[in-house]
This record gives structure tokens, sequence and C-alpha cells, in this order.
């Protein structure tokens, strides 16, 4: 291989990660492993787990580039979006499409050939109600699309619990809750303030069609509904003290952030409302693992 190919090829593999949203699908397999652990006492089984999360995370890239292919034309009218492959031209559309089509492919093969027929299945569900229920249908008809179509994004712990079990029952349910119920004040705390850039893409996204004051005690209202979700897994014994602890203390930062968006709106502080959230969910899930953890191993 010769110097000048290989800039231009690590270019190109550059391109193609970012229509794979790599932050996005990060925060998704995370939260399957966290179903995976949670799934069985002690660790589970590294092969397992090992091959399900690369085959929910090569499905999840696959819709996630599948998504940039429906959206190039509202990317390119949107500030935040406009530099993205497909709209600034530096990726064709048929390229996107084989590249969505092969990573979900591999991905449900994975899943379906090593995991079990379950977990391939739902994972296509996602698939479909991600790229296809939300994106083409739900995006651009009503300011609750992120309500209906946050089905599919809580579904990876849940894909998780299945890729170890076999099976569901109420645990990954909670657990496909938690995350249903914290996606609305996650999202439309970053809508707010790209308020101007879904206005000028046509999107019916809450801030553009009810206006802030709206959208945030909208905001407030999915916080303290979430806190309560939260709690859940506490109440039917799933989770212990460790996890209730710090439910309660990552609860009241959430609703500290929702709380100052209905008092004082700002951009800034919707920024950083949704920083905020992203973290939240990563702890959130980290101190559900400890818990599991801490009473699988330690001497009761």
């Amino acid at each position: 291989m010769t110097t000048t190919t290989w800039p231009s090829l690590r270019s190109r593999g550059h391109e193609y990660l970012r229509l794979c949203k790599p932050k996005v699908v990060t925060l998704i397999v995370f939260t399957a492993m966290a179903g995976m652990a949670l799934a069985v006492p002690g660790l589970p089984d590294a092969a397992a787990f090992l091959t399900a999360s690369l085959g929910i995370g090569l499905a999840a890239a696959g819709a996630a580039a599948f998504n940039c292919l429906v959206e190039q034309g509202i990317d390119a009218r949107m500030q935040r979006t406009r530099l993205r492959p497909l709209p600034g031209g530096r990726v064709s559309s048929a390229e996107a499409l084989l590249l969505a089509g092969s990573l979900a492919t591999l991905g449900l093969y994975l899943l379906h050939r090593y995991v079990n027929p379950l977990t391939a299945w739902l994972t296509f569900a996602t698939f479909i109600g991600y790229a296809v229920v939300y994106t083409v249908l739900l995006k651009p008809a009503t300011p609750q699309n992120i309500v209906i179509g946050g089905a599919s994004g809580a579904m990876p712990p849940l894909l998780g619990w299945a890729a170890m079990t076999g099976q569901l029952g109420h645990e990954p349910l909670l657990l496909f809750l938690i995350v249903f119920a914290w996606t609305p004040p996650h999202f439309w705390s970053l809508a707010l303030y790209r308020k101007d850039d879904y206005a000028r893409a046509g999107l019916p996204m809450l801030p553009v069609t009810h206006g802030e004051h709206y959208t945030c005690l909208h905001i407030l209202f999915y916080t303290l509904l979430l806190t309560a979700v939260t709690l859940l897994p506490v109440a039917t014994g799933m989770s212990g003290g460790l996890y209730a602890l710090a439910a309660i203390c990552l609860n009241a930062i959430f609703i500290g952030h929702a709380w100052q968006l209905c008092r004082r709106y700002s951009a800034g502080q919707a920024r950083r409302a949704f920083a905020w959230s992203i973290k939240y969910l990563s702890l959130l899930f980290a101190a559900l693992l400890v818990d599991h953890w801490s009473a699988s191993w330690l001497p009761v």
C-alpha cells in the first residue's frame, strides 16, 4: 500500500465511523452490557458477553448509518449536522446504504447464530423501530415523537438480558422503563438549545411547536416520573440499598437541573441539563451493577 493511498483510506474510514454515531452506539452497548451483567449472578460468560455486545453494537451502528441516510436532507439544513458525511458530500447515499445494511446484517447474524434467536429478533425489531418507525414516520409528524419512538432507544438493556438468559421477565422490563422515562428529558434538553436548528429543518420538535416554557415543564414532569421509575428495582427487590442511595442522589441533581430550566430558562442551562442526562444514565446503570455484584459476592 502506497503512502498516498493510506491517508485516503484512513479518511474514508473516519467518515464511515462518523455515520455510525460512535458516541450514541457506545451508550447503547453500555446499557446492553449492563443488562447482560444484571441477568446473571457474578460475571456473565465471557464469550457470550463479547459476542452479544458486538452483535448489538453492529446493529446499532447500522441503524445510526441508516438514520443519517434518511435524514441527510434535514441534516443539511441544521447547523449542528450540516457537516456530517452525507450532507457534506464526502460519502454517497449508496455507500451509506451499503454500510448500514452490512453492519445490521452482520450484527443480526452474530446474534442469531452465536447468541440466541430471541435476542436477534428483538434487535431486528429495535432496528425497525428506530430506523423506520421513529426516523421516517414519527420524527417529522408529531412533537411527541421522542416519547413514542423512545421505546426503540430503551431496548438495549432488555436485549442484553435476553442474550444471557434466552427469556424475558419483569427485571429487564424495569430496565427498559428506566431508559424509556429518561429519553424525553434527555432529548428535549438538547432540542431546547437547538430549537432554531429544528425549526429551520421543519421538524415539529416540542420547543418549536409549543415553546420553551411548555417544554421545560414537560422535562420536569418526566424527570419526576423517571425518579419514581428508577426506584422500582428497589421496590421489587431487584436492587438494594447501595443502588437506592445512588438513585436518590442522581435524581436529586437531575430534578435540580429541570427545576432551574423551569425557573429561569437559558440555553446554557439546557446544555448543562443535557450533559448531565448522559452522565446520569451511565452512573445510574453503574450503580445498578455495583449493587448487583456486591449482593452476589459479599457475605450475607
